[in-house]
């Protein structure tokens, strides 16, 4: 079942929670909407639901126009943040409670009631806790009950309010994998708001990125983490390094780094950005490589499992900025708090503060200058 989004506007008194938003969700595929807090993920996922309606817009299922159609008509699976089960009810009871509460014409026999609430139990491999109660179970195990509540009455689609937020790293983890497996089992089309990047990354067929009301990028993870669309985006999706600089006759100037700039970009302040694990760090100056290098200080030394994180911060313009290695490479290095350092600023992307106009990476050019 695929979904579609048309010129979506959605408001609350003063406050505009969704602004004309568009979005495409093909068949079978497990979607991510990702965003900060009050981007507007929760509303559109329940505006599909069909728990809210827009002020603006239209939402199609396969095609067709469900925008009027109330929360049963639409036959949606929703599951909420905190499970929100019955807590008088056992696990069976609660599993069955969508089926139980159908009409008499279209209400499933007690046996088949019976035998689709075990085959859930099996699926979400719960088997053998159909008699226990919510309270009874751990956190991961109620999820997946919420899980198997929502596939009782086989809806079209699944959609999934940050499935995961109330539990702790591990059980977060394991379920992560649990629901990729589910997803490749069913092949059904799920929907799912995090404002966990990792969740995101790992779990996504396709990322859809949400900030203040709008979308601001769809693509794969590779796609909006390797070539992200704005500067929003760069800085939403992991950790991120912020060179001030300027761009003035054909050059980029961050501090003492510089490079060509492409034909016809627009001079002014512009801001540069990379990943902490672009940053190479030497002890000597890398000849191949002298204009796009800098020295820096290092201030702090974190040690993360197999990656070690550096705070540096650089001897021209003062800015403090992090570089991240493996564990193997620090050793090689031998460097401690306080030591002088050249890095390379590899992959920079750079934007035109005043326009926000993207300058793309392959069009820079080292130019070899003094450091």
């Amino acid at each position: 079942m695929s979904i579609e989004v048309v010129n979506i506007t959605k408001s609350y008194k003063n406050f505009t929670a969704l602004e004309n938003v568009n979005l495409h969700i093909p068949e079978g595929e497990l979607v991510a909407l990702l965003g900060p807090s009050g981007s507007g993920k929760t509303t559109l996922l329940r505006l599909i639901a069909g728990l809210e309606q827009a002020q603006q817009g239209s939402i199609l299922f396969n095609g067709e126009d469900n925008t009027n159609r109330d929360v049963r008509e639409r036959k949606v699976g929703f599951v909420f943040q905190h499970y929100a089960l019955f807590r008088h009810m056992n696990i069976f009871d609660n599993i069955a409670f969508g089926l139980t509460v159908r009409s008499r014409k279209t209400r499933p026999s007690k046996e088949e009631i019976r035998e689709k609430v075990h085959s859930l139990l099996r699926l979400v491999q719960l088997e053998g806790l159909a008699h226990r109660y919510p309270s009874q179970l751990s956190g991961g195990q109620r999820q997946r009950v919420a899980l198997a509540r929502a596939l009782a009455v086989e809806p079209k689609f699944l959609l999934l309010d940050e499935p995961f937020g109330a539990l702790d790293t591990k059980v977060r983890q394991e379920l992560r994998r649990w629901l990729r497996h589910l997803h490749g089992k069913l092949g059904l089309t799920i929907l799912f708001v995090t404002h966990d990047q990792e969740e995101a990354m790992e779990l996504a067929d396709r990322v859809v990125v949400m900030n203040e009301g709008r979308v601001e990028q769809v693509g794969s993870p590779e796609e909006i983490y390797l070539k992200p669309a704005n500067p929003f985006v760069y800085s939403f999706l992991g950790r991120v390094n912020l060179f001030r600089g300027r761009i003035q006759n054909g050059r980029i100037k961050l501090g003492e780094a510089e490079f060509t700039a492409e034909q016809g970009v627009s001079e002014g302040p512009a801001i540069g950005y990379m990943r902490p694990h672009d940053a190479e760090v030497s002890l000597h100056p890398p000849q191949s490589a002298a204009a796009t290098a800098v020295q820096a200080h290092i201030e702090r030394i974190t040690l993360l499992g197999p990656l070690v994180r550096l705070e540096l911060r650089r001897l021209d313009t003062k800015e403090v900025f992090e570089a991240e290695m493996g564990r193997q490479r620090f050793l090689e290095l031998l460097v401690e708090e306080g030591d002088v350092v050249y890095v390379t600023l590899n992959n920079l992307s750079i934007y035109v503060e005043s326009e926000l106009q993207s300058v793309p990476t392959p069009a820079l050019t080292p130019v070899h200058v003094t450091v």
